[in-house]
């Protein structure tokens, strides 16, 4: 299927943050965004200025495969069914609106604990902020090498 830009970021919103409320979608939002808009490293280099492009980086998001381990994933974005918040929140931030205290995140993931690591797994982001039950994480000098 030929979604818009809109279309899939609005269904990624869904899917990714549907109940972490406004600032936990927004949040997500804004992490999909400033990799559209990366200066350098990988999301410069790959998404290429591109919402579609960064959507579907293999290994991004959980949510725009269909399968996960060789097993059928039925919470994808092409199961979601998007109501007027989820696409209001996707036109904020295609608009250039970002969520207040994320600066420059790139990255996000649900610990399931209640602390977040300092750093991002491969040491490319440091902590910046928790919303809801994800972790946010703004590039290191390191992120701009990959």
């Amino acid at each position: 299927m030929a979604y818009s830009d809109r279309e899939l970021l609005a269904r990624l919103i869904e899917c990714e943050a549907g109940g972490e409320g406004d600032n936990g979608m927004k949040a997500v939002a804004s992490v999909v965004m400033n990799r559209v808009e990366a200066s350098g490293g990988e999301y410069a280099r790959v998404g290429q200025g591109s919402i579609h492009n960064i959507i579907f980086q293999p290994g991004q998001f959980v949510c725009a495969s269909e399968v996960e381990g060789g097993v059928y994933n039925p919470q994808n974005i092409y199961n979601m069914r998007p109501t007027e918040v989820h696409y209001e929140i996707a036109d904020w931030a295609i608009a250039g609106n970002r969520l207040q205290g994320l600066e420059d995140a790139l990255w996000f993931f649900n610990p399931f604990s209640d602390t977040c690591r300092q750093s991002f797994p491969s040491k490319v982001g440091t902590f910046q902020i928790r919303i809801g039950k994800h972790c946010f994480y703004n590039p290191t000098d390191a992120y701009y090498q990959t």
